[in-house]
C-alpha cells in the first residue's frame, strides 16, 4: 500500500470503516462471511496502523473503538451487559511486549526491584461469551455483540456439555458472570463440513464461524447435534471475587467445574513470558483448537483496577500476535510525496508481491535517515513484512552492497520547487513553501474541514479541489465567505439548489465552532487535537491561544513559561505556535478567520470542587501513584495539573526527592502537601 496523503487517509478510514462495519456483521451477527479472518485482520491492522499515524483524523465510527458488531435483526432476544465485554490491544513483536511490561511499570510506578507477575495462555480463536450463575445456577448466557448489547443464547449454551448447568465445589459467590470462548475443535469441524458437504449444504469458512453458526441458533436442538466447547479465561460482574489475583480466581472456577486453558502460567519476568509464548507458537499446529496469539495479563487485581482501560480493552492486558509473513521482491523506484504539513514522504514502488495473502506493491520508506539505513536504491532487491504493521515496510536489503551510486535525497520540493530542510534534530524532511504550495494548500484547507477538525459536511477532497481551481476559495477564510459566490456554485456542473444551500448551511453551522477543533483545524505543528484541547482549556479560548501565539512570536519569555507549564506541553509546542504566528501570513489567516468565525469558549465537563479551575503541580518521585495517576486525579477534581510552579500555582505535591519546585513553592508561598494529605484531600472533595 503506498504512503498516502492525510486527504486519502481520512477517505481510506472512511472506507475501511464502512467495509470493517459490513464484515463485522457478515462475521459476528450473520455467521456468514465474505472474507478470510487473516484478509479481516489485514483491515482492522490497517485502520490501526492509519490511526496511529494520524490520531487526529479518528472517526467516532471508528473499528477501533468498537467491540464486535451491533446486535441487528435476529431471532434471538437482545441482553444488555451489566459489565462492558471488552476487546484486547495487540502486540506482535518481542519489542511490543517489552514496552507493554515497561508502560505497566511506569504507570503504577513500580520500584525497579519489585517483581511483575502476569499470567499467560494461549488466545482462542472463538466466539465470546458471558455466562451468568446466581448461586451457582446458569441463568444466562450471553454472545458480546458490540461490548454492550448481546444475544440472549442460554437455551443453546445449555446443550454444550463443557458448560455446567450448576458450579461445584468450593465457596461459590451469589452471582458471577464466567467469560471464555466457545469453539470448536479442528477435528469436529473437519467432521461437521464433512457431513455438510455430504448434504449438500453450506460449508463453514472455518472453527470459529462454524462455532458461532452453530450457537446462534433459534433452534436449540440444532446446537445440540453441534461439537461445541467452551474454555473460560475471565469474569464480568460479581458478588464476590474468589482471589486477589488473575491466576488464583481462574483456578477458582476450573475449580468450580468451568474447562480454562491448560496452558495458563503464571510467569514472574520478561524471559519468561516470552519463552511460554515460543513455547505455545510450537505447539500451535498441534493443539485441538486455533489460537492466533498469547493473551497476558497482570495478575494482580488491585494493579489491575489501578491501570483501568483506555478506549476499548484494559490496559492491565494484551495479546502478543503470531507474527505473519515476508516475502522477497525487487525495488522499481522510489517516489516522494508531499503530505499537508510539507513532510516529504519517500514510497517504495515494487515488483508486485504476495504477502500473507494480500498483494503488494508500494512500500513505505519512512525517510531520509530509513533509507539510509536500509541503503536502499531501485534496483535493489528487497524483503518485505506485513507482521502487524499494516502498511508493509522493508526489513532487509539483500543487494546494498553491489557497487551502485547511494540514492540522494531531494533538497528541494518536487511539488512547488521550494527548499526542502530537515529541522534541527529531526529526521523529517519538509518544504518550506507553505500556502503557495498546491500539496500543501489543498490539503490545509482539506484537513480545516475534515470530521476531525471543523467537521464541515460536503467540503470533500474533490469539492476543494475545484473550489481552488475555480478561484472560490484559497485560504481558510474564504470557506466562510462561499454564500457570496452561491450563484457561481450553482452555474457549475454537478450543483443543483439543493445541494449548494446544504452546502452552505453546513457552513454557516460551523461558524460558533468548538475552540479546540478551531485551533486543531489550523494545521499548526506538533498541535494535534489532544494539545489544541489542553490549549484552550488552559487560556480559556481560541484568541486567547492566539494572544498567546503572538506573544511567543514577539519572543516573550513569560509566554514561554505559560505555554510550557501546561501539563504535557513542551518547548516544541511553545515554539511551533510562535513560529506560526511569526509568519505574517498566518497571523493574518488567524485574524482573517477570527473575523468570520466565532469558536465558543472552553466548558470544561470536570465535576465542580473547591479546586475547580485551580492548578497542581506534582514534584518528587510519587510513590502510590504514577504522574498519569495523579493528572487524573487533578482532573477529576476541575484542576489543572501544570508542569512548573508560577505565581499562578495553587498547590504542589511533593514526595521524596522534591527539589527545586519545592524551593520555588516556598518563595512563592505555594500551599505544598505531601501524598497522604493529597489523598486526604482527594477523599473529603
Amino acid at each position: 500500500m503506498a504512503v498516502l496523503t492525510e486527504a486519502e487517509v481520512a477517505i481510506e478510514l472512511q472506507r475501511l470503516a464502512k467495509k470493517i462495519a459490513h464484515h463485522n456483521r457478515r462475521y459476528h451477527a450473520e455467521d456468514s462471511p465474505e472474507i478470510s479472518d487473516a484478509d479481516y485482520d489485514a483491515l482492522v491492522r490497517r485502520n490501526n496502523e492509519l490511526e496511529a499515524a494520524f490520531p487526529h483524523l479518528i472517526r467516532a465510527d471508528s473499528p477501533s473503538r468498537m467491540v464486535g458488531a451491533a446486535v441487528e435483526a435476529s431471532p434471538l432476544m437482545k441482553v444488555r451487559h451489566e459489565q462492558r465485554m471488552m476487546s484486547l490491544d495487540n502486540g506482535f513483536s518481542d519489542e511490543d511486549i517489552a514496552e507493554f511490561v515497561a508502560r505497566v511499570r511506569r504507570y503504577l510506578a513500580l520500584p525497579e526491584g519489585e517483581m511483575l507477575a502476569l499470567t499467560a495462555e494461549d488466545k482462542i480463536d472463538g466466539l465470546s461469551l458471558s455466562l451468568r450463575y446466581q448461586d451457582g445456577v446458569l441463568v444466562r448466557a450471553a454472545t458480546r455483540g458490540d461490548g454492550e448489547v448481546g444475544e440472549d443464547v442460554t437455551a443453546n449454551v445449555r446443550m454444550i456439555g463443557d458448560i455446567p448447568q450448576r458450579l461445584e465445589g468450593g465457596i461459590i459467590p451469589a452471582v458471577f458472570e464466567i467469560r471464555g470462548e466457545v469453539y470448536m475443535s479442528k477435528q469436529d469441524f473437519t467432521a461437521l463440513n464433512a457431513a455438510q458437504a455430504e448434504r449438500e449444504e453450506k460449508l463453514f469458512a472455518n472453527p470459529r464461524n462454524a462455532a458461532a453458526g452453530s450457537l446462534r441458533q433459534k433452534d436449540a436442538k440444532v446446537t445440540a447435534a453441534r461439537p461445541l466447547r467452551f474454555l473460560a479465561h475471565g469474569w464480568g460482574v460479581a458478588s464476590e471475587v474468589p482471589g486477589d489475583t488473575q491466576h488464583a480466581v481462574v483456578q477458582a472456577i476450573a475449580g468450580w467445574g468451568v474447562p480454562v486453558s491448560p496452558l495458563l502460567r503464571r510467569l514472574e519476568s520478561l524471559e519468561e513470558l516470552l519463552a511460554h509464548y515460543r513455547s505455545i507458537e510450537a505447539q500451535r499446529a498441534d493443539l485441538p483448537y486455533d489460537i492466533d496469539g498469547v493473551v497476558y495479563k497482570v495478575d494482580r487485581l488491585d494493579w489491575q483496577a489501578r491501570l483501568g482501560f483506555v478506549a476499548k480493552a484494559p490496559r492491565w492486558a494484551l495479546a502478543h500476535k503470531f507474527p505473519a509473513e515476508r516475502a522477497e521482491t525487487t525495488l522499481q523506484a522510489i517516489d516522494i510525496q508531499v503530505g499537508r504539513t510539507g513532510k516529504l514522504t519517500p514510497v517504495g514502488r515494487l515488483t508486485p508481491v504476495t504477502v500473507g495473502g494480500v498483494v503488494v506493491s508500494n512500500v513505505t520508506l519512512h525517510n531520509r535517515d530509513e533509507i539510509a539505513r536500509l541503503g536502499v536504491r531501485p534496483g535493489d532487491r528487497v524483503v518485505v513484512q506485513r507482521a502487524g504493521d499494516v502498511i508493509p515496510q522493508v526489513v532487509e536489503n539483500l543487494t546494498r552492497d553491489e557497487p551502485r551510486e547511494p540514492y540522494a535525497f531531494p533538497d528541494h520540493c518536487p511539488v512547488c520547487a521550494s527548499e526542502a530542510v530537515a529541522e534541527e534534530g529531526e529526521v523529517d524532511v519538509r518544504c518550506t513553501g507553505g500556502l503557495i504550495c498546491g500539496a500543501q494548500k489543498l490539503e490545509r484547507l482539506r484537513h480545516f474541514v475534515s470530521r476531525a477538525a471543523l467537521d464541515i459536511d460536503g467540503l470533500g477532497e474533490r469539492t476543494i479541489a475545484e473550489f481552488l481551481e475555480a478561484g472560490l476559495i484559497d485560504r481558510p477564510g474564504d470557506i466562510f465567505r462561499l454564500k457570496q459566490h452561491r450563484a457561481a456554485i450553482l452555474a457549475r456542473e454537478g450543483w443543483q439548489e439543493k445541494s449548494v444551500d446544504n452546502l452552505l448551511a453546513s457552513i454557516e453551522a460551523r461558524r460558533g465552532a468548538d475552540p479546540g477543533r478551531f485551533l486543531f483545524a489550523l494545521g499548526i505543528r506538533h498541535v494535534g487535537s489532544v494539545t489544541a484541547k489542553d490549549l484552550v482549556k488552559a487560556f480559556g479560548s481560541a484568541e486567547a491561544v492566539g494572544a498567546i501565539g503572538h506573544r511567543l512570536a514577539a519572543g516573550e519569555v513569560e509566554a514561554v513559561a505559560e505555554v510550557t507549564s501546561i501539563d504535557g506541553i513542551g518547548p516544541a509546542v511553545a515554539e511551533a505556535l510562535g513560529d506560526f504566528f511569526h509568519e505574517p501570513h498566518n497571523a493574518e489567516l488567524f485574524d482573517d478567520l477570527i473575523a468570520e468565525v466565532r469558536p465558543a469558549a472552553f466548558v470544561s465537563t470536570a465535576r465542580e470542587t473547591e479546586w475547580s479551575g485551580k492548578t497542581i503541580v506534582f514534584t518528587g518521585k510519587l510513590e502510590t501513584m504514577s504522574r498519569d495517576e495523579a493528572k487524573a486525579q487533578a482532573e477529576r477534581l476541575g484542576a489543572k495539573a501544570a508542569g512548573s510552579i508560577s505565581a499562578k500555582t495553587d498547590l504542589l505535591v511533593a514526595g521524596p526527592g522534591a527539589g527545586s519546585k519545592l524551593k520555588k513553592a516556598a518563595e512563592l508561598g505555594v500551599r505544598v502537601v505531601d501524598e497522604a494529605e493529597w489523598a486526604d484531600i482527594m477523599r473529603s472533595a
